[in-house]
């Protein structure tokens, strides 16, 4: 790469650096108003008296869970029915319905926040099911995850109650207060940027060559904005973000990066504010920017590297990326949303060099803390804190505790059984399909499209992801095929739900305790030593956990 490319590269990630330092403390401060004010606006009032919500009224955790369920089972069955009857809804735009194993697996990937698409969206899906279906879940996905994460720093604050809340109203605030007013402004500022927004269908057009071209349009901008900001990540076209018709130019790409990472990297702000007292909220972000930063320089380095004489004769591996974005603003943009749970690409992972590629793979198998989801990072992030304050003292030698909450065996075992779910559904995932003699026939003939090492890490990245509930893939893999369709969808309900019924029965444990006092044994979070063990236990975890696996596929083709 030349100097000016690489400073080009540099200046983007500053920019992000730096919008994000200045977002932080008013974003964070205002979504911990949003679930702390005890007024309602008059359209949530609206929408309580429809639904029979008493806002006034706390939840235990089990009643917080059902409510959880109950909605994101009923996002399940809409989405699969809009699907099915796609051939009779008004904007079909003559699509046939989509089929029951596909819309089973799309349903799943976007109510779980996944948005993972084995399919091409605007050859599948028509304008009624993009909007009235996916967009909505786009929405209320992201928000149900903001109100875990929001129930579990109560569970902290609260001393004795053994309440956490009310799902409905964190729900409907999550919705009105933050995310939608949010995606207004950003789709504006990406239809100044040139994204499409229009309800045109297919166009024909002629070519400065001559030849005909079908162009497809569609309102992109207003889907893209909350796509980002929900940490949703699924593409309005098959091409995703590296669309030009979603993702035009440089700037765009950046700002596309800032929306994603605005809500994930306020909240540990906010819960701050909400457990009354700021620094523990820097020390749970300065685990993450850590992690993050540490992650991206490896990236950009990795991929930049670029091994073999045709990648330096090009100045780097292009494969796969667009000249618009480069290497670095491909790599920023791969980072960031593998960090997150957005799932979204400006370049194709499956292209990347090995050890590059394994970067994104391993920014999930992190568990996607750095800064995560909307919502999923914090209170994952919280659940690793819950396990370094346990190993802290060990060494010490004195009783764990975490925001004056004693962290006895039961808060223990539930942060541990949370942390064990995704590493089981990845390995599970990835060793059925290659250990049943007839699945692995079919992976191997039909969805792999480069055997050996490498198609070995498509299908690991593939279940990463989906038990991740990122949505990426490395774009060499059919997954729409029975088994895939199935099991993918399986991983992404147990990935996305399994560490939600520990997290809110961990929230539920520590509400019913009273604040312990602070001794001379207490040990401090929200100093810098701290957040050193809370990064080193993520990371030791991770690699304790996936380096087997790893040496099989990436690290293997990385080495030769």
């Amino acid at each position: 790469m030349t100097a000016e490319t690489i400073w080009f590269g540099v200046l983007q990630a500053a920019t992000v650096l730096l919008v994000l330092a200045l977002v932080y403390r008013p974003l964070g401060d205002y979504i911990a108003h949003v679930y702390t004010s005890s007024k309602d606006l008059a359209a949530e009032r609206g929408v309580y008296r429809i639904i029979g919500v008493e806002p006034r009224a706390e939840q235990t955790w089990q009643a917080y869970l059902r409510g959880v369920l109950v909605f994101s089972a009923i996002g399940v069955l809409v989405v699969y029915t809009l699907q099915r009857v796609q051939s009779v809804l008004p904007y079909s735009l003559g699509l046939p319905a989509v089929p029951e194993g596909l819309s089973f697996n799309t349903a799943v990937s976007f109510v779980t926040n996944t948005n993972w698409q084995s399919y091409s969206p605007e050859l599948t899906l028509g304008y009624t099911v993009q909007l009235a279906g996916l967009a909505v879940q786009n929405f209320v996905s992201a928000a149900v995850g903001i109100a875990v994460a929001v129930a579990l720093v109560r569970g902290f604050a609260a001393r004795g109650t053994g309440l956490i809340g009310n799902f409905w109203v964190d729900l409907v605030r999550g919705v009105t207060r933050l995310l939608l007013p949010l995606s207004i402004v950003a789709a504006i500022a990406l239809l100044i940027g040139g994204v499409v927004q229009n309800m045109n269908g297919f166009v024909e057009v002629t070519t400065l060559g001559g030849a005909p071209q079908t162009l497809p349009g569609g309102p992109v901008a207003s889907q893209e904005a909350i796509k980002e900001l929900g940490t949703n990540g699924g593409g309005f076209f098959n091409a995703n973000s590296s669309h030009p018709f979603e993702n035009p130019a440089p700037w765009t790409s950046v700002l596309q990066v800032l929306l994603l990472l605005a809500i994930p990297v306020a909240l540990p702000r906010a819960f701050g504010r909400m457990v009354g007292d700021d620094r523990q909220g820097y020390a749970i972000l300065g685990a993450m920017a850590t992690i993050a930063v540490v992650s991206l320089a490896a990236g950009s380095w990795l991929e930049a590297l670029g091994a073999g004489t045709a990648p330096q004769l090009a100045g780097g591996p292009l494969e796969g990326k667009e000249v618009r974005f480069g290497i670095l603003g491909s790599t920023l943009y791969a980072g960031a949303t593998t960090l997150t749970s957005t799932g979204a690409v400006n370049s194709m992972h499956d292209s990347y060099t090995a050890l590059g590629g394994m970067v994104p793979l391993l920014n999930m198998m992190l568990g996607e803390v750095a800064p995560g989801g909307v919502g999923s990072g914090l209170y994952g992030m919280l659940i690793l804190a819950v396990l370094a304050v346990f190993v802290g003292g060990l060494l010490v030698g004195r009783s764990p505790e975490y925001l004056g909450k004693r962290i006895t065996p039961r808060e223990i075992t539930l942060a541990s059984l949370s942390i064990l779910v995704t590493p089981t559904l990845v390995l599970v995932g990835t060793a059925l399909s290659f250990g049943i003699p007839a699945i692995a026939a079919d992976v191997e003939a039909v969805s792999i499209w480069n055997p050996g090492v490498h198609g070995m890490t498509e299908v690991l990245y593939a279940f990463t992801s989906a038990s991740n509930n990122n949505g990426s893939a490395f774009a060499g893999l059919t997954a729409n095929t029975p088994w895939l369709n199935t099991a993918l969808g399986v991983a992404m309900v147990l990935g996305r739900f399994l560490p939600m019924v520990l997290v809110l029965a961990l929230a539920g444990s520590l509400a019913r305790q009273q604040a312990a006092s602070v001794t001379a044994g207490t040990l401090p979070t929200n100093r810098p030593q701290f957040t050193g063990l809370l990064v080193g236990v993520t990371v030791i975890v991770t690699a304790l956990t996936y380096f087997p696996v790893l040496a099989l596929g990436p690290l293997a083709e990385g080495l030769v």
